[in-house]
């Protein structure tokens, strides 16, 4: 089936690389899995990738006149297309407030920048975190629902394989409603930009990692420290060293996805 209509006419960004091309001129196909030996093309080149005289080894037509026969990574494509305008949207929003309101603010961090990073599709959702000179935030965001009727500051539990986490609703112009979980607040303790995305994406794959979800139930342990605590204290076993410890808190949301890459005082 055809990705779209017409000659290929070098739309790279509406083609996958997966994208199996075919020639319209004599019908030659082109399998990026299998390259082209006639021209020396390796086997996992894409047609996108292609050098601009590369021609049909068998009619000589030019790239151009190449259409596309079938493109396995058609959806991915289209999922990517998709992500990539909400999060846009949300840099934008963003960025907006950065240089409009947050700029003189003492606490921001004036080494970073505002960043979409790991942004996926997810159940009828779109999820990832956003970084920001003063915040980094796990974000949801509406795939083709209508969040802008959203109540800013109410709260929702969302559940993910690593555990439940607890999202402020919000509604911004550009982006609409939203829904977000503080990770990081204030964001002094990174020097680099490229060191808060590598948390950000560390934190992605730890959202979705079910190995995570035993240090988020400790409600247990921690009820019955707190209990201990309260008890009266025996002078004969206050010392020994056998005796159960006692956990001071639970883990925050923040230690649990980003598995403690970065160490400082975060947002609740």
């Amino acid at each position: 089936m055809s990705g779209f209509e017409g000659s290929y006419l070098g739309a790279s960004d509406r083609i996958s690389p997966q994208a199996i091309m075919e020639c319209k001129i004599c019908w030659t196909p082109y399998d990026p899995a299998e390259g082209d030996d006639f021209r020396q093309v390796m086997p996992g080149t894409a047609f996108s990738d292609l050098p601009d005289d590369w021609s049909c080894p068998n009619c000589s037509a030019p790239k151009a006149q190449f259409m596309v026969l079938e493109d396995p990574g058609a959806n991915a494509l289209r999922d990517a297309a998709v992500v990539r305008a909400a999060t846009d949207r949300l840099v934008a929003d963003f960025t907006e407030i950065w240089h409009a309101k947050m700029r003189d603010v003492p606490l921001v961090n004036k080494a970073l920048r505002v960043e979409a990073v790991g942004f996926r599709r997810l159940d009828g959702r779109i999820v990832g975190v956003l970084v920001a000179p003063w915040f980094m935030n796990l974000i949801l965001l509406p795939d083709g629902d209508d969040w802008s009727g959203l109540r800013p500051g109410e709260k929702e539990v969302v559940a993910f394989p690593s555990g439940d986490y607890e999202f402020l609703h919000n509604v911004r112009e550009l982006t609409g409603g939203y829904k977000a979980c503080s990770l990081f607040s204030p964001m002094g303790e990174f020097t680099r930009q490229t060191d808060a995305t590598d948390v950000a994406r560390a934190a992605m794959t730890a959202l979705f990692d079910p190995a995570h979800r035993d240090g988020t139930d400790r409600a247990a342990d921690i009820r019955a420290a707190r209990e201990a605590e309260l008890a009266p204290v025996d002078p004969e076993t206050a010392t020994d060293p056998n005796a159960a410890p006692v956990f001071d808190e639970a883990p925050s949301r923040r230690a649990v996805i980003t598995g403690g890459l970065a160490v400082g005082e975060g947002a609740a």
